[in-house]
Protein backbone atom coordinates (compact mmCIF):
# COMPACT_ATOMS: atom_id res chain seq x y z
CA UNK A 1 0.00 0.00 0.00
CA UNK A 2 3.08 2.51 0.69
CA UNK A 3 4.31 1.29 -3.02
CA UNK A 4 1.15 2.69 -4.16
CA UNK A 5 0.45 5.71 -2.36
CA UNK A 6 4.05 6.70 -3.20
CA UNK A 7 3.04 6.55 -7.02
CA UNK A 8 1.20 9.76 -7.69
CA UNK A 9 1.02 8.89 -11.17
CA UNK A 10 -0.78 5.39 -10.70
CA UNK A 11 -3.78 7.09 -8.35
CA UNK A 12 -5.14 8.67 -11.27
CA UNK A 13 -7.60 10.74 -8.61
CA UNK A 14 -7.04 8.23 -5.77
CA UNK A 15 -10.74 7.62 -5.24
CA UNK A 16 -12.49 9.04 -8.16
CA UNK A 17 -11.53 9.96 -11.99
CA UNK A 18 -9.62 13.11 -12.83
CA UNK A 19 -11.77 15.42 -13.92
CA UNK A 20 -11.66 18.92 -15.30
CA UNK A 21 -10.19 19.01 -18.64
CA UNK A 22 -13.01 18.43 -20.65
CA UNK A 23 -16.59 17.54 -20.43
CA UNK A 24 -16.46 13.93 -20.94
CA UNK A 25 -14.06 13.01 -18.08
CA UNK A 26 -16.21 15.43 -16.23
CA UNK A 27 -19.08 13.30 -17.18
CA UNK A 28 -17.03 10.00 -16.44
CA UNK A 29 -16.59 11.57 -12.73
CA UNK A 30 -20.72 11.98 -12.35
CA UNK A 31 -21.58 8.85 -13.26
CA UNK A 32 -18.67 7.30 -11.29
CA UNK A 33 -19.86 9.44 -7.97
CA UNK A 34 -23.59 8.75 -8.50
CA UNK A 35 -22.59 4.57 -8.48
CA UNK A 36 -20.03 5.17 -5.75
CA UNK A 37 -22.46 6.30 -3.47
CA UNK A 38 -25.55 3.93 -4.12
CA UNK A 39 -22.95 0.92 -4.05
CA UNK A 40 -21.94 2.93 -0.47
CA UNK A 41 -25.45 2.98 0.94
CA UNK A 42 -26.14 -0.86 -0.53
CA UNK A 43 -22.50 -2.13 1.45
CA UNK A 44 -23.63 0.15 4.81
CA UNK A 45 -26.68 -1.51 5.03
CA UNK A 46 -25.81 -4.88 3.96
CA UNK A 47 -22.53 -4.98 6.74
CA UNK A 48 -24.77 -3.09 9.19
CA UNK A 49 -27.54 -5.70 8.48
CA UNK A 50 -25.01 -8.74 9.07
CA UNK A 51 -23.41 -7.08 12.41
CA UNK A 52 -26.72 -6.70 14.00
CA UNK A 53 -27.43 -10.26 13.08
CA UNK A 54 -24.63 -12.02 14.57
CA UNK A 55 -24.93 -10.08 17.74
CA UNK A 56 -29.04 -10.35 17.73
CA UNK A 57 -29.33 -14.23 17.01
CA UNK A 58 -25.91 -15.44 18.50
CA UNK A 59 -26.26 -18.62 20.72
CA UNK A 60 -24.18 -20.64 22.78
CA UNK A 61 -21.75 -23.13 21.56
CA UNK A 62 -23.06 -26.28 20.98
CA UNK A 63 -26.53 -24.83 20.57
CA UNK A 64 -28.47 -26.53 17.62
CA UNK A 65 -30.10 -24.01 15.17
CA UNK A 66 -33.81 -24.04 14.40
CA UNK A 67 -34.94 -25.10 10.61
CA UNK A 68 -37.12 -22.39 9.16
CA UNK A 69 -37.95 -22.44 5.07
CA UNK A 70 -37.54 -18.97 4.99
CA UNK A 71 -39.12 -15.74 4.25
CA UNK A 72 -41.35 -15.49 1.27
CA UNK A 73 -41.72 -11.74 1.44
CA UNK A 74 -38.24 -10.88 2.21
CA UNK A 75 -37.24 -13.05 -0.66
CA UNK A 76 -39.22 -11.56 -2.95
CA UNK A 77 -38.36 -7.69 -1.41
CA UNK A 78 -34.63 -7.96 -2.03
CA UNK A 79 -34.87 -9.58 -5.37
CA UNK A 80 -37.09 -6.58 -6.50
CA UNK A 81 -34.60 -4.40 -4.63
CA UNK A 82 -31.74 -5.82 -6.88
CA UNK A 83 -33.82 -5.58 -9.69
CA UNK A 84 -35.07 -1.82 -9.51
CA UNK A 85 -31.02 -0.98 -8.08
CA UNK A 86 -29.67 -2.59 -11.68
CA UNK A 87 -32.33 -0.68 -13.69
CA UNK A 88 -31.57 2.62 -12.37
CA UNK A 89 -27.65 2.55 -12.98
CA UNK A 90 -28.48 1.27 -16.40
CA UNK A 91 -30.55 3.84 -17.27
CA UNK A 92 -28.39 6.10 -15.56
CA UNK A 93 -25.43 5.01 -17.39
CA UNK A 94 -27.33 5.52 -20.38
CA UNK A 95 -28.07 9.50 -19.60
CA UNK A 96 -24.63 9.98 -19.70
CA UNK A 97 -23.39 7.86 -22.24
CA UNK A 98 -23.62 10.27 -24.86
CA UNK A 99 -22.07 13.08 -23.53
CA UNK A 100 -19.07 10.71 -22.56
CA UNK A 101 -18.70 9.33 -26.22
CA UNK A 102 -20.37 12.21 -28.61
CA UNK A 103 -17.45 14.88 -29.54
CA UNK A 104 -19.05 18.04 -28.16
CA UNK A 105 -19.13 21.10 -30.77
CA UNK A 106 -15.97 23.44 -30.67
CA UNK A 107 -15.91 27.01 -28.75
CA UNK A 108 -14.16 28.18 -30.79
CA UNK A 109 -13.34 28.23 -34.96
CA UNK A 110 -10.30 28.05 -36.64
CA UNK A 111 -9.24 31.74 -36.34
CA UNK A 112 -9.52 31.37 -32.53
CA UNK A 113 -12.74 33.31 -32.24
CA UNK A 114 -15.28 32.24 -29.66
CA UNK A 115 -18.49 30.14 -31.43
CA UNK A 116 -22.14 29.42 -30.82
CA UNK A 117 -22.69 26.31 -29.40
CA UNK A 118 -24.05 23.78 -32.10
CA UNK A 119 -26.22 20.71 -31.69
CA UNK A 120 -24.61 18.34 -33.68
CA UNK A 121 -26.31 14.74 -34.92
CA UNK A 122 -23.67 12.30 -32.68
CA UNK A 123 -24.10 8.70 -31.75
CA UNK A 124 -22.18 6.70 -29.14
CA UNK A 125 -20.31 4.92 -31.37
CA UNK A 126 -16.47 4.29 -31.87
CA UNK A 127 -16.96 5.72 -35.56
CA UNK A 128 -19.33 8.57 -34.11
CA UNK A 129 -19.79 11.19 -36.67
CA UNK A 130 -18.27 14.68 -36.40
CA UNK A 131 -19.81 17.69 -34.58
CA UNK A 132 -21.02 20.52 -36.24
CA UNK A 133 -18.15 23.54 -36.66
CA UNK A 134 -14.82 23.31 -36.45
CA UNK A 135 -12.81 20.38 -34.87
CA UNK A 136 -9.23 19.22 -35.16
CA UNK A 137 -8.63 15.52 -35.93
CA UNK A 138 -5.04 14.33 -34.78
CA UNK A 139 -3.74 10.44 -35.61
CA UNK A 140 -2.44 9.05 -32.26
CA UNK A 141 0.00 6.05 -33.44
CA UNK A 142 1.54 4.38 -30.29
CA UNK A 143 5.01 2.53 -30.46
CA UNK A 144 7.25 0.86 -28.36
CA UNK A 145 8.14 3.13 -26.26
CA UNK A 146 6.45 6.42 -27.22
CA UNK A 147 2.92 7.76 -28.80
CA UNK A 148 3.57 9.94 -32.44
CA UNK A 149 0.68 12.34 -33.64
CA UNK A 150 0.20 13.56 -37.03
CA UNK A 151 -1.26 16.74 -37.47
CA UNK A 152 -4.23 17.47 -40.00
CA UNK A 153 -2.80 19.95 -43.03
CA UNK A 154 -0.94 20.01 -46.10
CA UNK A 155 2.52 20.42 -43.86
CA UNK A 156 1.33 16.58 -42.62
CA UNK A 157 3.12 17.90 -39.31
CA UNK A 158 4.61 14.35 -36.99
CA UNK A 159 4.95 15.44 -33.36
CA UNK A 160 6.34 12.91 -30.65
CA UNK A 161 5.05 12.36 -26.88
CA UNK A 162 3.81 16.09 -26.14
CA UNK A 163 0.23 16.63 -28.43
CA UNK A 164 -0.60 20.78 -28.58
CA UNK A 165 -3.90 21.61 -29.67
CA UNK A 166 -6.00 25.25 -28.80
CA UNK A 167 -7.82 24.69 -26.17
CA UNK A 168 -11.54 25.50 -27.11
CA UNK A 169 -11.75 23.55 -29.56
CA UNK A 170 -12.90 20.23 -29.82
CA UNK A 171 -9.70 17.67 -30.85
CA UNK A 172 -11.26 14.16 -31.94
CA UNK A 173 -8.44 11.24 -31.86
CA UNK A 174 -8.11 8.40 -34.33
CA UNK A 175 -5.90 6.08 -32.24
CA UNK A 176 -3.87 3.09 -33.60
CA UNK A 177 -0.66 1.14 -33.08
CA UNK A 178 2.52 -0.18 -35.04
CA UNK A 179 3.30 -3.03 -32.92
CA UNK A 180 1.58 -4.28 -29.92
CA UNK A 181 -1.40 -2.91 -28.04
CA UNK A 182 -1.04 0.20 -26.50
CA UNK A 183 -3.58 2.44 -24.61
CA UNK A 184 -3.69 6.47 -25.04
CA UNK A 185 -4.83 7.89 -21.42
CA UNK A 186 -4.57 11.24 -20.19
CA UNK A 187 -7.14 11.18 -16.55
CA UNK A 188 -8.02 14.59 -16.86
CA UNK A 189 -9.26 14.62 -20.03
CA UNK A 190 -11.44 11.59 -20.30
CA UNK A 191 -11.35 7.61 -20.11
CA UNK A 192 -8.69 5.43 -21.44
CA UNK A 193 -8.64 3.76 -25.06
CA UNK A 194 -6.83 0.81 -26.64
CA UNK A 195 -4.21 1.16 -29.37
CA UNK A 196 -4.82 -1.47 -31.31
CA UNK A 197 -2.44 -2.59 -34.30
CA UNK A 198 -4.59 -2.76 -37.83
CA UNK A 199 -7.37 -0.96 -36.08
CA UNK A 200 -8.94 2.74 -35.53
CA UNK A 201 -10.40 3.51 -32.11
CA UNK A 202 -11.90 7.16 -31.46
CA UNK A 203 -11.67 9.29 -28.70
CA UNK A 204 -12.08 12.98 -27.83
CA UNK A 205 -11.58 15.92 -25.62
CA UNK A 206 -12.11 19.86 -25.40
CA UNK A 207 -9.88 21.83 -22.86
CA UNK A 208 -11.73 24.79 -21.78
CA UNK A 209 -10.03 28.37 -22.78
CA UNK A 210 -10.56 29.28 -18.85
CA UNK A 211 -7.99 25.93 -18.13
CA UNK A 212 -4.99 28.22 -18.91
CA UNK A 213 -3.63 29.63 -15.49
CA UNK A 214 -3.58 33.58 -15.74
CA UNK A 215 -0.09 35.05 -16.60
CA UNK A 216 0.66 31.89 -18.71
CA UNK A 217 0.96 30.44 -21.85
CA UNK A 218 -0.54 27.15 -21.46
CA UNK A 219 -1.51 24.32 -19.71
CA UNK A 220 -0.46 20.93 -19.67
CA UNK A 221 -1.77 17.44 -18.84
CA UNK A 222 0.01 14.62 -17.85
CA UNK A 223 -0.65 10.68 -18.84
CA UNK A 224 0.85 7.83 -19.81
CA UNK A 225 0.11 4.44 -21.82
CA UNK A 226 -2.07 2.25 -19.29
CA UNK A 227 -1.38 -0.70 -21.22
CA UNK A 228 1.58 -3.57 -20.38
CA UNK A 229 3.13 -3.08 -23.77
CA UNK A 230 6.92 -4.20 -23.02
CA UNK A 231 9.96 -3.39 -20.77
CA UNK A 232 9.96 0.28 -21.22
CA UNK A 233 6.40 0.48 -20.65
CA UNK A 234 6.69 2.66 -17.46
CA UNK A 235 8.64 5.45 -19.71
CA UNK A 236 6.17 5.84 -22.24
CA UNK A 237 4.76 8.73 -21.24
CA UNK A 238 2.64 11.68 -22.73
CA UNK A 239 1.45 15.05 -22.47
CA UNK A 240 -1.58 17.51 -23.74
CA UNK A 241 -0.90 21.22 -23.86
CA UNK A 242 -3.39 23.36 -24.37
CA UNK A 243 -2.61 26.58 -26.02
CA UNK A 244 -4.55 30.43 -26.93
CA UNK A 245 -4.92 30.03 -30.87
CA UNK A 246 -2.72 32.35 -31.87
CA UNK A 247 0.60 30.60 -29.64
CA UNK A 248 -0.38 27.27 -30.86
CA UNK A 249 -0.53 28.91 -34.45
CA UNK A 250 3.14 29.98 -34.05
CA UNK A 251 4.25 26.95 -32.45
CA UNK A 252 2.78 25.04 -35.44
CA UNK A 253 4.96 27.43 -37.88
CA UNK A 254 7.72 27.32 -35.73
CA UNK A 255 7.71 23.11 -36.05
CA UNK A 256 6.77 23.14 -40.17
CA UNK A 257 9.78 25.43 -40.05
CA UNK A 258 12.28 23.45 -38.28
CA UNK A 259 11.51 20.46 -39.77
CA UNK A 260 11.51 22.05 -43.65
CA UNK A 261 15.07 23.25 -41.90
CA UNK A 262 16.22 20.05 -40.79
CA UNK A 263 15.30 18.73 -44.21
CA UNK A 264 17.36 21.06 -46.18
CA UNK A 265 20.24 20.19 -44.17
CA UNK A 266 20.03 16.65 -44.57
CA UNK A 267 19.57 17.22 -48.03
CA UNK A 268 23.01 19.25 -48.20
CA UNK A 269 24.95 16.97 -46.00
CA UNK A 270 23.95 13.74 -48.45
CA UNK A 271 24.79 16.01 -51.40
CA UNK A 272 28.62 16.99 -49.37
CA UNK A 273 28.86 13.14 -48.90
CA UNK A 274 27.66 12.04 -52.67
CA UNK A 275 30.65 14.74 -53.88
CA UNK A 276 33.22 13.46 -51.29
CA UNK A 277 32.74 10.30 -52.50
CA UNK A 278 32.62 10.85 -55.98
CA UNK A 279 36.21 13.43 -55.86
CA UNK A 280 36.97 10.12 -53.84
CA UNK A 281 36.99 7.79 -56.43
CA UNK A 282 38.31 10.20 -59.62
CA UNK A 283 41.56 10.33 -56.84
CA UNK A 284 41.58 6.45 -56.91
CA UNK A 285 41.24 6.35 -60.76
CA UNK A 286 43.75 8.58 -61.45
CA UNK A 287 46.12 6.89 -58.99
Amino acid sequence: MAALLAAPAARAGLLFPESGGSPNADSIHTLYVMVFILALFIFVGVEATLLWALFKFKAKKGRTAAQIHGNTKLEVGWTLGAFVILIFITVFTFIQLPSIKDPAPSLIDADGNEVAQVDGAQYAATNQSVPKGDTMTIEVNGQQYVWRYLYPGEDRLLAYTDMVVPVGMTVLLDITADDVVHSWWIPKLGGKMDAVPGYTNKLWFRIPPDAIPEGQDRVVFEGQCAELCGRNHANMYGRVIGMRMPEYKKWYADKVQQLKTAETDVAEQQKQLTEQQSQGGSTEGDG
